[in-house]
């Protein structure tokens, strides 16, 4: 989030916080993503923002990640993002470059999974058993549940973006909403639908 903030000057809550506590040079980062897993770790959990990628021709490090690409109906990433944000593009929401991540995992026939998150809130027991064994990990069912608060590994940003996940301890069940959106993001959906579309048929 800090690199994306720094270049495009986008005006996102704690902004200037989030650009003057993190590093901002993008081969220090990925260095750091691919090289530095903890000692402590034999798995190193990622999770990124694919709007946050702004070089979609500079993302080779990622095959050295078991990818997993998160989709979210457009309708609800509209109504949760401008809530806290002013929208502008559809890149702000991350579709296309979702889309680009999967051409280039293709293309280098290197293995990912998509998985919508209604799917997972339905039933995520299921969703993560079957991502585990894709990846040749045990699944336990600790998974299911966390400490409610904010995490440590959280980043600074939790303050404006976590305060609803903070107050849960497992996954709450899916429950379809009846969201509208305004007239003005009409473009920005019809767009993001058709990478959804695209990705939610790719299982990977």
């Amino acid at each position: 989030m800090h690199i994306i903030l720094k270049q495009t000057k986008l005006k996102h809550p704690q902004y200037e916080e989030i650009i003057n506590h993190y590093p901002s040079n993008y081969d220090e980062v990925v260095n750091y993503l691919v090289n530095k897993i903890p000692k402590d770790k034999k798995i190193w959990y990622q999770k990124h923002m694919a709007h946050h990628m702004l070089d979609l021709n500079n993302i080779d490090w990622v095959n050295n990640c078991e990818n997993c690409i998160l989709l979210r109906h457009p309708k609800e990433v509209i109504s949760s993002y401008s809530k806290k944000n002013k929208l502008n593009s559809v890149e702000e929401l991350g579709y296309p470059q979702q889309y680009e991540i999967v051409k280039y995992l293709k293309k280098i026939n290197r293995s990912y999974i998509i998985i919508d998150s209604s799917e997972l809130l339905r039933n995520p027991e299921k969703v993560l058993s079957a991502w585990c064994m894709k990846i040749n990990i045990q699944f336990d069912k600790s998974m299911l549940k966390w400490n409610t608060g904010n995490h440590a590994n959280d980043g600074i940003w939790w303050k404006s973006w976590y305060d609803n996940v903070i107050k849960t301890s497992g996954f709450q069940k899916y429950e379809k909403k009846d969201i509208n959106i305004e007239n003005k993001y009409d473009s920005i959906y019809n767009e993001s639908m058709k990478y959804y579309s695209f990705l939610k048929e790719d299982k990977g």
